[in-house]
C-alpha cells in the first residue's frame, strides 16, 4: 500500500498540512519534532500510519488534502501568516468558505503594508520550491517613493548596501516615466532572493522612503486580471509559469500606479 512507503519526515509534516517543508526542517532542528517518543533527526524517514509523529507536542496524522494553488491579489493591511496574535486580519480571510477548511501555505510573503500577487497552495512541496533560493524565482515589483529617485543612483540598488551584516540588493531596477531631470518616484524592480522587507529597507537605507510597494508578477505569471482582494485557482501550466524566466519587460508596458489608487 502507498501509505506503507517510508518518506522523509519533513515531507510527511508538509503533506499533512502542518507547515511548509522548510518550516518543518527548522522545527526538527529545534527539537520540536518527535517520532515514537524520540527526538527526530533531519532527513529521518517515517512510515505514515505506523509511526507516531508529534510537532510541538501535538500528534500529526496523515491527511490527504486536495492540491489547490491560488493566485491572490493581496491588499494592504493584511498579513501573510496563519497565526499572528498582533495582526488578526490575514490573507487567509480572503479564501472562500469552501476552501477555508484547507491548510494553505503562503509561498512567498508580502508584508502588511505591501500589496499584489501572492501564491497560496496546499502543496507543501510546491511552496518549498517557490521559496527556495536555488530556484531563483523572479518577482517583479512596482515601487512608489515619497521623493523622486535619480537615474544616476540606480547602480546603488544593484550593488546593494550592508545592513546588520547582510547585503540588501535587487537584480534589476529601472525608472518608470522619468521626468526631464532623469528622476522618478516610480521604479520597476526585480529580485529572486527576497528577505523580509528587503526592498523597503534598501530604499530607506538610501534615504528614500517607500510610499507604496506592489508585486505584479512572479516568474512569467502576471497579476493582471485579478481584482484587488480577489483570486483564482492556477492550472498546471500557470504553476509552471511561476518558475519560468519572465523575459524582458518593454518600457511601454511597465505597470503604473495612478495617484487615485493610493
Amino acid at each position: 500500500m502507498p501509505d506503507a512507503v517510508p518518506i522523509r519526515i519533513q515531507k510527511f509534516i508538509a503533506d499533512s498540512g502542518v507547515c511548509s517543508r522548510r518550516t518543518a526542517e527548522a522545527l526538527i532542528h529545534q527539537g520540536e519534532v518527535w517520532v515514537n517518543g524520540t527526538v527526530a533527526t533531519p532527513g529521518q524517514k517515517v512510515t505514515p500510519g505506523l509511526d507516531k509523529i508529534t510537532v510541538s507536542g501535538k500528534t500529526v496524522r496523515a491527511a490527504a488534502q486536495p492540491r489547490v494553488t491560488l493566485a491572490i491579489h493581496k491588499p494592504r493591511g493584511l498579513v501573510c501568516s496563519n497565526d499572528d496574535p498582533h495582526n488578526p486580519d490575514t490573507i487567509f480571510d480572503l479564501l472562500p468558505r469552501e476552501l477555508a477548511r484547507l491548510r494553505f501555505f503562503c509561498a512567498g510573503r508580502l508584508d502588511k503594508d505591501s500589496e499584489g500577487l501572492v501564491i497560496l497552495t496546499t502543496d507543501g512541496d510546491l511552496a518549498n520550491r517557490l521559496m527556495h533560493p536555488r530556484n531563483s524565482v523572479v518577482k517583479r515589483y512596482h515601487v512608489r517613493l515619497e521623493e523622486p529617485f535619480p537615474r544616476a543612483r540606480l547602480p546603488q540598488l544593484l550593488r546593494g548596501v550592508m545592513l546588520e551584516g547582510e547585503r540588501l540588493r535587487v537584480e534589476h531596477a529601472a525608472l518608470v516615466n522619468p521626468g526631464p531631470d532623469g528622476a522618478s518616484r516610480d521604479l520597476d524592480v526585480h529580485m529572486h532572493h527576497g528577505k523580509k522587507r528587503e526592498i523597503r529597507q534598501l530604499f530607506t537605507t538610501l534615504r528614500h522612503d517607500v510610499k507604496r510597494l506592489r508585486r505584479y508578477q512572479i516568474g512569467a505569471f502576471p497579476l493582471r486580471g485579478i481584482p484587488l482582494r480577489g483570486g483564482r485557482p492556477l492550472s498546471t501550466q500557470e504553476i509552471a509559469a511561476l518558475f519560468k524566466a519572465p523575459g524582458p519587460h518593454p518600457a511601454a508596458r511597465r505597470p503604473s500606479l495612478s495617484d487615485h489608487e493610493v
